[in-house]
């Protein structure tokens, strides 16, 4: 019969045996574990301490040296802030091209007869010129098209009265040509269809002229002139959107009147130019192109007529603007350069200047890395600060001209201040390298004997 021990402590040593063995064993993985995560720990806290010691550094030297890094710093703020301003110098410049080209007409395509001859008897030759049939044609065959006017000019001496005569170009023009130029009525009104469908003997006269008969644009409204001994009432004044200083078809002492009446001085169909609007300025190319197309279609190959548009002399302004914009950020980035530079020799000065304390760094177990952080921290740091400084000035400029001047500047975009602060990173990277290479080399026993 088996005896059973009473005694519980016999069989405690086999109870704690396997206890034992499974506690040796968690208590063999636990210090693993807790000391790797108490050595990342560590080394994270390290590198924490290590980086804000780097930053509180720097900036415990900008304050023992406040007016040298200020004047270091203000090659930054005058290269930054340069970047931001020619970019809203050249989108300004741009801005200034699309409302010109608006206020003449964006949409506009003119229609203008260069050379070219019919061969008549006796050898004699005729113009090829565009006639009202070929813009009836036009406007069958070209979709798109949402305003026409044909122009006829001649040159006549009219009376004002008292024995008073002027010198005036006359244009005989649809009621359409109004809105195909965007002229501006300044006084009455422009002549409609009913005017040009009765053969009425009305006209509508450019400001400067009517200034210069009658001192005034209402003054003028009412006035009765004649042209070749036909009385012609002046119902309205006019003057263009935008001021193309002559170098337009409308002159300083032009006068308008309906196409129907033009063709009585002229008797005859012919017209110099033809103007139309397309409803889309996308589809000005696609619309010039079809209109020479038909209008050379209907004449003899050899006569030339070109088409213009001003979607070409936007392209050349963007064009100038565009260059002008890259030459001006040209010389912002040399200014920025020349600040790198200033930025170099500045902390090189800044090392020599704290030799001792790169010694005591290094003895008290700063390492080269460090010592290379520190100083290059310090220079990107400064070239920052200017950066900043220069984008706020950049950007406040241009709210402060259009706040406070009757000039209106766009607001510069958001990527040329990412521009301004990008240069900034690098140039003080680029240009700190060198001291602080300079710092990380030095031997600290040397250092700790310098005086």
């Amino acid at each position: 019969m088996p005896i059973v021990s009473s005694n519980p402590a016999a069989e405690t040593p086999y109870v704690s045996s396997g206890t034992g063995s499974t506690q040796n064993r968690t208590s063999g993985v636990l210090p693993d574990v807790r000391a790797r995560s108490f050595d990342a720990t560590l080394a994270s806290a390290t590198s924490s301490i290590a980086f804000r010691e780097t930053i509180n550094l720097a900036i415990d030297s900008f304050r023992a040296s406040k007016v040298r890094f200020l004047l270091t710093m203000l090659g930054m703020v005058i290269g930054s802030a340069s970047i931001i301003l020619v970019v809203a110098v050249g989108l300004t410049g741009r801005k200034y091209a699309l409302d010109l080209i608006s206020g003449i007409g964006p949409n506009m395509i003119e229609m203008q007869y260069v050379g070219g001859t019919v061969a008549g008897p006796e050898n004699t030759s005729t113009p090829d010129s565009m006639t009202r049939e070929d813009m009836a044609a036009v406007l069958d065959q070209v979709p798109g098209i949402v305003a026409a006017s044909p122009m006829l000019e001649f040159h006549d001496r009219v009376s004002i009265g008292s024995g008073v005569s002027k010198d005036t170009m006359l244009l005989g023009v649809s009621p359409q040509y109004k809105n195909v130029r965007n002229l501006k009525i300044v006084a009455g009104r422009f002549f409609d269809e009913q005017d040009a469908s009765a053969h009425t003997k009305v006209a509508v006269i450019v400001n400067t002229f009517a200034n210069e008969l009658y001192s005034s644009s209402d003054e003028a409204i009412g006035k009765s002139i004649s042209i070749s001994g036909i009385p012609f009432v002046i119902i309205g004044v006019f003057k263009e959107s935008t001021e193309t200083f002559g170098q337009s078809e409308i002159s300083n002492q032009t006068m308008l009147i309906p196409y129907p009446v033009a063709r009585y001085f002229q008797g005859t169909d012919t017209v110099k130019q033809i103007f139309f609007t397309v409803a889309d300025a996308a589809d000005v190319p696609l619309a010039r192109d079809r209109i020479a197309a038909v209008i050379r279609s209907r004449h003899r190959p050899t006569s030339v007529y070109n088409a213009f548009t001003l979607t070409q002399v936007l392209n050349v302004m963007g064009q100038i603007a565009y260059m002008l914009t890259v030459v001006l950020l040209i010389a912002a980035f040399f200014t920025l350069l020349v600040s790198g530079v200033g930025i170099m020799n500045s902390m090189l000065a800044n090392v020599e200047f704290r030799i001792r304390e790169i010694g005591i760094r290094k003895a008290l177990g700063a390492t080269s890395r460090e010592i290379r952080l520190q100083f290059l921290t310090e220079a990107v740091f400064l070239s920052l600060s200017g950066g900043i400084v220069g984008t706020l000035i950049g950007l406040g400029i241009p709210l402060v001209v259009s706040f406070f001047s009757p000039f209106t500047i766009p607001p510069p975009p958001w990527w040329s201040a990412l521009i301004a602060l990008s240069t900034s990173v690098i140039v003080g990277i680029v240009f700190g390298t060198r001291p602080a290479n300079r710092a990380a080399s030095l031997d600290p026993v040397e250092t700790l004997k310098y005086e």
